[in-house]
């Protein structure tokens, strides 16, 4: 699962702790890639912006946060405010690697995960973000049958050793302060996986057949 070649990566979320919870297995076995987090909501948070800082410095990552709307109601944000978020926040528009959510999300259901996915994904296709490598999120929860799982048959499938998930779970219990019992440390997946696209063209087409109703 270790890579040392160094590569720029950005890892685009909707959340403060979806990197975490996600891709943190990834992120803390590779530490020499260069990291930058993007969080698209959250960041007039008092509680968990704080907490989003000290991440980045805990992982040697840079980011940056912007304030999206992220109310109960999950109100259907601008996929051309989603967009410009994104562009805006990103130190640049060229990665080796992007990672983020998938057009379906993670779990049943969160709607900002689902238009994340597809503002990464379009603007790859307008090519407007230059991207080697697009790996999305390959979670699912049986439709609220069980916690999140990774999917085993997805492009990249990764057993988290026990050291790496232990620092992992840390990063979701005591720097983020999710209580054992809640639902963020009960999910905290041992395994990672994702789905892999080096094409803009490819991706597209998944993003169409995976658009949730």
């Amino acid at each position: 699962m270790k890579d040392k070649t160094g590569r720029k990566v950005a890892i685009i979320v909707a959340h403060p702790d979806d990197e975490t919870l996600w891709a943190g297995g990834t992120i803390l076995a590779n530490p020499s890639w260069q990291y930058f987090i993007a969080s698209l909501c959250r960041s007039k948070d008092q509680d968990r912006a704080p907490k989003f800082k000290v991440l980045l410095d805990t992982l040697g990552a840079e980011g940056k946060m912007a304030d999206l709307d992220d109310g109960p109601e999950q109100i259907p944000l601008d996929e051309n405010e989603v967009e410009k978020t994104i562009l805006k926040i990103l130190p640049g528009q060229s990665f080796d690697l992007v990672i983020s959510h998938h057009p379906n999300g993670e779990y049943t259901r969160h709607r900002r995960h689902e238009e994340t996915s597809r503002a990464v994904i379009k603007l790859w296709h307008k090519g407007l973000l230059a991207i080697k490598e697009l790996w999305l999120f390959a979670y699912e929860d049986g439709n609220k049958k069980y916690y999140p799982q990774a999917r085993q048959t997805a492009d990249l499938y990764f057993l988290l050793s026990a050291e790496v998930w232990q620092e992992k779970y840390k990063l979701v219990t005591s720097l983020y302060g999710f209580q054992e019992n809640s639902w963020e440390a009960r999910t905290t997946p041992k395994e990672e996986s994702f789905w892999r696209f080096t094409n803009s063209e490819k991706a597209m087409n998944y993003l169409l057949q995976n658009t949730p109703l």
